[in-house]
């Protein structure tokens, strides 16, 4: 039976759920997979939290070139966060020819071409299973399992945190701001949620997960972001009415030509789409590939037995597989030349404005649609807001209007042109609809 020391870098969350698995199945492991799986080095400055895990004390360290050199560990779990100081600890294991499993998809997002660069050199593994989606067994599906395809299409939620927003928003009618309170009360978002609701941790993961899906490297500055900050309960309200839910989607496509489009931004898709029932902070996945069709993953996209129970299959792979598998596209630090990255995509729009209720306004409003050769698919035009005319604040009527498919670049200046005319008061909201 093959032995195998492993290095928990971390006690946090992830950290002590991937300890707690490891424990746990150890005989497990042992039966089925015939290897044994032991924690011989924890780097924790917290030594007390350690302690009530059961660790023993001698195996407590603080010291980063402590633990590396301890010649029973023979894979380093990095699960700290942040660029620094994971990525030197990170850097120190793979230069002493350890094997590395992290679930650091912001390291992994910016830094991959260097982590990667030191694995090969040394002849370590480096496994990221646990950076994308949690629990969900993404990027070993993109590695190993879609390999016969071409795959065009990628789409998912994978950002627990802006989901359960959306679906509580959604469910109750609730603001954003109200919502937000709670999740950070339930430890959903973080005291500061800049990365989850400004698409930040959204932008990380797709770009990892594109590269892998389009065999070709996909820079971080390649991503169009856009948060869920500005989301309206009206405008979930009223896209519920024609029929669509609102989700913050990471979309990415590749039309087989060098062609690569990648963006993370909230949209409407319509309700019987497999992404609509995908709630509170679950996450999934949504691949179209040339020979397989449709397939769709879905899982708990965070937690600590989730994402421990990622970390720990990277550990079992690693364990088990005399040959290390690298990505299989050339990691570059840039884009790779001759691949052009699509800005002026092309989508349906929700667009959302206050008008004046008087003859003429929305004629002119259709002559900029169809300078710019917009068409609308659907309309709604609402009464005045009996609370606000009630308040003796009524400074308009809304109007809802869903686009064919058209350019981004059309839609902006079409609504640059809406924005200042005379009868306009405001353009309230612009979101993307996806099929």
């Amino acid at each position: 039976m093959k032995s195998v020391g492993v290095a928990i870098l971390g006690l946090g969350v992830v950290g002590g759920g991937t300890y707690k698995i490891l424990s746990e199945h150890r005989e497990f492991y042992r039966r089925t997979q015939n290897i044994d799986i032991t924690v011989e080095s924890v780097l924790e400055l917290n030594r007390q939290r350690a302690l009530d895990l059961g660790i023993e004390e001698s195996k407590i360290s603080d010291n980063i070139a402590e633990v590396v050199s301890n010649p029973n560990v023979d894979i380093v779990v990095e699960v700290i966060g942040g660029v620094e100081p994971a990525k030197s600890f990170v850097l120190a294991a793979l230069h002493s020819g350890k094997t590395v499993v992290t679930s650091n998809k912001e390291l992994f997002c910016k830094y991959w071409y260097e982590l990667e660069k030191a694995a090969r050199r040394t002849n370590a593994g480096l496994y990221f299973e646990a950076s994308c989606v949690g629990g969900v067994p993404i990027i070993r599906t993109l590695i190993d399992g879609m390999q016969a395809n071409v795959v065009h299409t990628l789409t998912g939620i994978i950002n627990g945190t802006t989901n359960y927003i959306l679906t509580r928003m959604t469910r109750e009618g609730l603001d954003y701001a109200s919502v937000l309170k709670d999740a950070q009360a339930l430890g959903y978002a973080e005291k500061d949620p800049t990365a989850d609701v400004e698409g930040f941790d959204a932008a990380y993961k797709l770009s990892i997960l594109s590269s892998l899906a389009f065999h070709t490297k996909v820079p971080l500055d390649k991503v169009y972001r856009e948060g869920i900050t500005g989301i309206s309960s009206k405008d979930i309200a009223y896209g519920e009415e024609l029929g669509y839910v609102l989700k913050l989607l990471a979309i990415g496509k590749n039309d087989g030509a060098g062609r690569i489009e990648v963006r993370v931004h909230p949209a409407f898709i319509r309700r019987d789409h497999p992404l609509a029932s995908v709630n509170d902070s679950f996450n999934a996945v949504f691949l179209q590939g040339d020979s397989v069709g449709d397939i769709m993953l879905y899982g708990r996209g965070a937690g600590s037995l989730p994402t421990g129970s990622a970390i720990v299959s990277d550990i079992i792979y690693a364990a088990t597989h005399a040959d290390h598998k690298y990505a299989t596209f050339k990691n570059t630090q840039l884009a790779e030349k001759g691949v052009r990255y699509v800005t002026d995509f092309q989508s349906r729009y929700y667009i959302r404005f206050t008008a004046h209720d008087r003859a003429g306004v929305l004629a002119k409003v259709a002559g900029v649609f169809a300078k710019y050769n917009i068409s609308i698919v659907d309309f709604i035009q609402k009464g005045e807001d009996p609370d606000r005319v009630a308040e003796g604040e009524s400074d308009g009527i809304p109007v809802i209007l869903i686009t064919h498919t058209t350019s981004e670049f059309s839609v902006r200046r079409a609504v640059e042109k809406i924005a200042a005319l005379d009868g306009i008061v405001q353009v309230n909201s612009v979101i993307r609809v996806e099929n």
